[in-house]
């Protein structure tokens, strides 16, 4: 009975490893993919492609993007979560509200919406303005959360230290915040390594965008999957000063700090000047889509609202949504719990290979999984499972920081003292731990949700004969410069995503003292 108990004890503890390796190397198959792919280009030839002035004009403008990208999307994401948070602002509730908004504005509808207003976006400036406008909420979100959570006694000491408010913000605030706006920037990168609709509307090339070319105009794959490559190189990249500037510490804690909340900043005279200027950046990022939305449905020579063809898109980007959303949560629990919980080498590794498929466009995500398909799984190919693959594979890291997020601050003594107390180890998993885990595990789904139902380029490859979605109907348009007719498919995809993204907003608010 011993010996049975003893190797019951050994299989659960290999079982969560096992699972989370499992569900890494499914979603690395796009990854090996390219790399055979790239691997059949002779080293010559690959060589030659590879040093082409318009290959490095192309790494620049991606490079340069993602850069000023995440440090713009940075900047508006804590300086809004610290105004809201931490000042005595009016109306607070409502403006964290409307700086939650633009996630329920996909990027590339963002971009449709700036381009039909005026065409100066069209430009590195005006590119990098859109997609921060787009992304920042992944920082935002975060950063409120983890405002939130910070205990105000420690800011007290650091005044009763003799230091003052701007040094306290930076020596005490700023690296408890650390790691939420890693995780949110991390996000942002990867995003705008692997971004094509936003940026072919705004007509700004990058690697990404050239991939797309090739293969729909070039038909050259081993030329793409030589640039998909290219983008690989750049993610892990990312990955790394992520991890580096995260270090090894642990954050959990077992008390809840002071019940209080942390004393907020008087604007006084600046009062006046910060609505003002919070109202000029939500015009920016919600008022100005919005009015260019409704001005092409009302004025929109080719307006034309077909319920016949809209209803069923609506329905499939629905279903898909909250598939994909449910799926790809539960595949991160087990990646994160080795990540978090067994701070190994083999599961940090596991949890940073998750990320690299997330820079790799949605085209080559599918022609990856196609090509799997075909060879080895024909009854697979062209069905909906095959799909909500793709969609777990590209948006895995966003349930991975999600559910991170929560889980590091939940101290495993909690689930100690529960066996201490009798409770099995599935018991105290369920009574103990899963309670503290649930609004992360809401976050995670609710931000794959969102981003599911707005991927088009994997969408468009994958989806079986006669399947739509919003985002597919909405592009068809678009790409078209039937913006009018894009109206409609634009204004459905807004609508869809604000119930995900009213519980993003309320869940990152969601830790009251």
């Amino acid at each position: 009975m011993r010996l049975g108990t003893l190797d019951t004890v050994r299989y659960r503890r290999w079982l969560v490893p096992a699972l989370a390796g499992a569900i890494v190397a499914a979603c690395l198959v796009p990854v090996g993919y390219v790399l055979w792919s790239a691997a059949s280009v002779g080293p010559s030839e690959a060589y030659d492609f590879l040093v082409r002035p318009r290959i490095g004009e192309l790494l620049w403008n991606t490079g340069r993007l993602v850069v000023a990208g995440v440090l713009l999307s940075v900047v508006f994401g804590v300086c809004g979560a610290w105004v809201v948070e931490r000042t005595s602002l009016p109306l607070a509730g409502w403006w964290h509200g409307a700086l939650c908004a633009p996630l329920a504005i996909p990027a590339f509808v963002n971009g449709y919406a700036w381009v039909a207003t005026t065409h100066a976006v069209q430009s590195y400036p005006g590119t990098v303005l859109v997609v921060s406008l787009s992304y920042y909420p992944l920082v935002y979100l975060p950063t409120v959360a983890a405002l939130r959570r910070l205990d105000p006694s420690l800011e007290e000491v650091a005044a009763a230290l003799g230091r003052g408010p701007r040094e306290i913000f930076w020596r005490v605030v700023l690296p408890t915040l650390a790691p939420a706006v890693l995780g949110g920037a991390l996000l942002v990168g990867l995003h705008l390594l692997a971004e094509y609709g936003a940026l072919q509307l705004l007509n700004y090339p990058t690697l990404t965008t050239a991939i797309l070319q090739q293969y729909g105009t070039a038909f050259n794959g081993p030329a793409a999957t030589l640039l998909a490559s290219v983008l690989l190189l750049a993610c892990l990249g990312l990955l790394a000063l992520e991890m580096l500037a995260r270090g090894p510490a642990h954050r959990a804690r077992v008390g809840s700090g002071t019940a209080r909340p942390a004393p907020r900043t008087r604007l006084g005279r600046w009062t006046a000047p910060v609505v003002v200027a919070l109202g000029f950046f939500v015009a920016l990022t919600v008022g100005l889509p919005a009015a260019s939305l409704v001005r092409w449905l009302v004025r929109g020579a080719s307006a034309e609202l077909d319920l016949a063809r809209m209803l069923p898109a609506v329905g499939t980007s629905i279903a898909l949504a909250a598939v994909a959303g449910l799926v790809a949560t539960a595949a991160a629990l087990p990646v994160v719990w080795e990540a978090v919980r067994h701070r190994t080498s083999w599961s940090l590794g596991v949890e940073r290979a998750a990320y690299a498929t997330s820079a790799l466009p949605g085209v080559v995500v599918a022609l990856a999984l196609v090509t799997v398909a075909i060879g080895w799984l024909p009854g697979v190919y062209q069905t909906l499972p095959l799909l909500v693959a793709a969609y777990v594979i590209l948006f895995l890291p966003r349930a991975l920081v999600a559910v991170r997020g929560v889980l590091e601050l939940v101290p495993p003594r909690l689930e100690e003292v529960a066996l201490s107390l009798g409770q099995s180890r599935a018991g105290a998993m369920r009574r103990v731990t899963l309670p503290l885990l649930l609004p992360g595990l809401a976050t995670a789904t609710a931000l794959v949700a969102l981003a599911v139902s707005t991927e088009l380029t994997a969408t468009l490859l994958l989806a079986p004969i006669g399947t739509t979605t919003l985002a597919t109907e909405f592009w068809s348009e678009a790409s078209a410069v039937a913006y009018g007719a894009a109206a409609p498919y634009a204004l459905a995809l807004v609508l869809l995503a604000v119930p995900a993204t009213v519980l993003l907003g309320r869940s990152s608010r969601g830790v009251e003292r």
